[in-house]
């Protein structure tokens, strides 16, 4: 009996320290996280677009309309049966795309953009094609990269 009492007073005895073995673990998996997602936060990117080696996509039997912005902004329009661009301001490029897509709703639409137009610029044709001129797919058109450059 007296075996049985000195084994109950040997009983593990409370532990005052903390256990920081997991807040670690926890610690270092955040550690790596950060180190992965902080290259990829880069907000103030270069860019330097219009050229590219890809090779064009298959074409349609229709001809396409392309829209044309100028680097000053001024929008052009090219379609069948056209041999130049005609200059158009936004309300007469939105009835005659509009036209267009009313015909056939699968007709291919490009925004050709000037290299030296700025970006917003581009974005805002694309967006009244969409918004307004009802296109539901609208493409960018681009040339393919001089030997000489």
């Amino acid at each position: 009996m007296a075996t049985l009492s000195v084994r109950r007073r040997r009983k593990r005895k409370l532990q005052s320290d903390i256990n920081v073995v997991p807040y670690i673990d926890v610690m270092l998996v955040l550690l790596i996280i950060f180190m992965v997602t902080a290259p990829l936060l880069n907000v103030g990117v270069d860019v330097n677009l219009p050229q590219a080696d890809a090779k064009s996509l298959e074409q349609n039997k229709k001809q396409p309309v392309v829209v044309q912005v100028n680097k000053d902004g001024a929008l052009a329009i090219t379609y069948e049966g056209v041999d130049r661009p005609q200059r158009v301001n936004e309300a007469e490029l939105v009835a005659k795309v509009r036209a267009f897509v009313e015909a056939d709703p699968n007709v291919p639409v490009y925004v050709a953009g000037d290299r030296d137009v700025s970006y917003q610029t581009v974005y805002a044709v694309l967006s009244l094609l969409q918004r307004d001129a009802k296109v539901p797919r609208a493409g960018l058109m681009g040339a393919p990269v001089q030997s000489g450059q």
